[in-house]
Parts: C-alpha cells; structure tokens; sequence
C-alpha cells in the first residue's frame, strides 16, 4: 500500500510535454535552416558523425529525469505492514435522496446540495465511526460501503446527483431495504440510519420497512429539506436555468417538502424527526445523539509504517541527467550498424 503526501506537485509534469515540443520545434527549426545552407547530401558529408537518433534519446532521458525528480516531490509513501487496529465506535448509513425534486431551490443553495452540506459536516465531526452512503431515487444505489475511511465518503458525497440513478421518482422503502444489508457487524448495538430527504415518498410500504429496520436494532432518523411552501424543480444547461419542470397539462410542477412522511418513518424506526433546514443546528442534534450513543469496539485493518521512499526518484531522476550529460549526440558503432535512418545508402547516392 502506498500513499502520496504531496500531490499536487503532479502538476510540474506539464512542464514535460512542454520540454518535448520545444525539442520538436527546434529540430524542425534546425533542419530548415540547413536546407536553406546546403542540400542534405552536403551536410552529411560535412558532419558525417552526427547522429539523430541520439538527439531523441538525450531529450528522453531529460524528460524520464525530470518526471522521476517530479514525483519526488510528491513524497510517495509505501506501508510496510498491515496491522490489526481496534477502535470504537458506533456504524452509520447516511441514504441521500437524490430525486429530481431535491434540485428544488427553495432551500439555498438547493436541498440537494443543502442535503450534502449536511452529511458532510457530520463526517468531519465523527471519530472512529464507520460510515456508508446510499443514494436513492425511483430505486437505491450503494455509493460507499460501510468504511472507517471519511475522506473517501466525503469525495463520493460530493459526486452524487440524479443521474448516478437510473429511475426517477423517490423510493425510500429501497433505500431502507438496502440499508439493511450494509450493516455487516451483528455485534454492533448501535446502528444508524440517517435518511436525508426532503420526504416525497411513493411507495406504501416505507412504514413496515422501518418497523423491520427497528425490530433489527437499526434506529432511523430523518432530516428534512426543502419548505412547506415548495418551489419549482429548475432544469439547466451549463448552470444556467433554462425552464421549469412541468407536468402533462403544461403547469409547472411545485414540490413541497413533506414532513409527516419523515415523522412517520422516523417514529417507527425508533429514531427522531429533524428539520433540516438550518445547517448547523441539524448538526449539533445529530453530534449531540452520536456523542451519546454507546460505542462498541471493533476491528479494522491498515497498513502501518509508512516509510519515505522519494530518495529512490530522486536517484533515478539524476541517473538518466547524467546519461543525459554523457550521451554525445554522435554516431557509435552499433548506431552505425542499426542504420536507423538509412543514412548510409543516403550518401551513397
């Protein structure tokens, strides 16, 4: 396993291909300004030693250096050995509603993205916990399986939209469903579900779900967003709105945040109701909850030890420099013998 302390020193590799074509350009330019000198057969004569195929291989070896310098930087790290590490805490599965009407604006920026702010923000707030996202629509999607690793649930958050599912329309008895199966710890007392949503639902079985979920020792919570008011759902086109979904008689549609659904569901899900219209008081409830929650200790693995190992690129890097400085752009025996570019039957004629 290894990791990369640095990465954004990846960007110096542009500099590469911008090295290369100056090479290109200045060997066009050269080889111009020697038609307009002589014709090639006279240069050939004049400098019979001088050997293009070694030109291509200085600026290789230049360009191979400094990528190898380049990644240095970067600082790459390789873990030596993968220990067993216990931790506590609790297992959490956040299911993000991501139908077309959480694009609705009547909650800035939008509930969807209102939705991510959310989730987001409990991420960076929890310890040891494990966490899992699904998003879900007409059906369910696993975006992250249950993972001790919050930075990558907060980059997979930050990719989910209405096109990641297949079917429109807001299922949350799938997401409900399919949450059952994420947690993988039976010896887990405390587990999770926060569903993030702003409680269209249409299926008539959601309630019975959470009944199940509650019975398996799952509590569910639900956080609202959007108004009672409602809004229009915008469509778009390269950020800017264009029209307003409308229904089959031609009227715009408004969709409104339906709240008893979310009470219902989280009443039997042995869990609680939470508006989440205003972003960090949504958090402070959801923190204060978790913080109280019993912790139970499990196992996880990781690889430890992580050891520098730049010095290796670095090494390489000044290696092909060197063979760089001591390459000379002449011909050598087994050049001459490859006749790469037919160079010898050029000058016999």
């Amino acid at each position: 396993m290894y990791q990369i302390e640095e990465p954004t020193y990846f960007l110096y590799l542009t500099i590469i291909p911008v090295v290369f074509v100056l090479f290109l350009f200045v060997f066009w330019w050269k080889k111009r300004k020697q038609k307009q000198f002589a014709d090639t057969g006279l240069i050939d004569k004049l400098s019979p030693e001088k050997s293009t195929f070694k030109s291509f291989l200085k600026i290789i070896a230049i360009c191979l250096g400094l990528a190898f310098l380049v990644i240095s930087l970067t600082n790459p790290k390789m873990g030596t050995k993968l220990e067993t590490v216990k931790r506590e805490g609790v297992d959490i599965v956040f299911a993000l509603d991501v139908s077309r009407s959480m694009l609705a604006e009547d909650i800035a920026p939008s509930r969807l993205e209102k939705a991510k702010q959310i989730i987001t923000r409990v991420i960076e707030k929890l310890g040891s916990d494990r966490i899992g996202i699904i998003i879900y629509a007409g059906n369910s999607y696993p975006l992250l399986p249950i993972t001790t690793d919050h930075a990558a649930a907060k980059m997979f958050l930050q990719n989910a939209n209405p096109d990641m599912v297949s079917s429109q329309g807001t299922a949350i008895n799938d997401a409900i469903e399919r949450a059952l199966s994420y947690f993988d710890n039976e010896e887990q007392t405390n587990r999770f579900l926060f569903i993030v949503s702003d409680g269209e639902d249409h299926e008539e079985n959601t309630v019975s779900l959470a009944q199940d979920a509650a019975k398996q020792g799952i509590k569910i919570y639900t956080v609202g967003v959007g108004s009672e008011k409602g809004g229009p759902i915008p469509i778009k086109n390269n950020g800017s709105v264009i029209s307003y979904k409308k229904d089959n008689k031609g009227e715009v549609v408004i969709t409104k945040m339906v709240e008893n659904v979310l009470r219902d569901i989280a009443n039997q899900g042995n869990g609680k109701y939470i508006n989440g219209n205003k972003t960090q008081e949504t958090i402070d409830i959801i923190e204060d909850l978790l913080l109280k929650a019993e912790k139970s200790e499990f196992e996880t693995k990781k690889f430890a030890d992580y050891k520098d190992q730049f010095q290796w690129f670095i090494g390489l890097g000044l290696l092909f420099l060197i063979i760089d400085v001591l390459l000379l752009e002449k011909k050598t025996k087994w050049i001459q013998k490859l006749n790469l570019f037919n160079q010898t039957e050029k000058n016999e004629k």
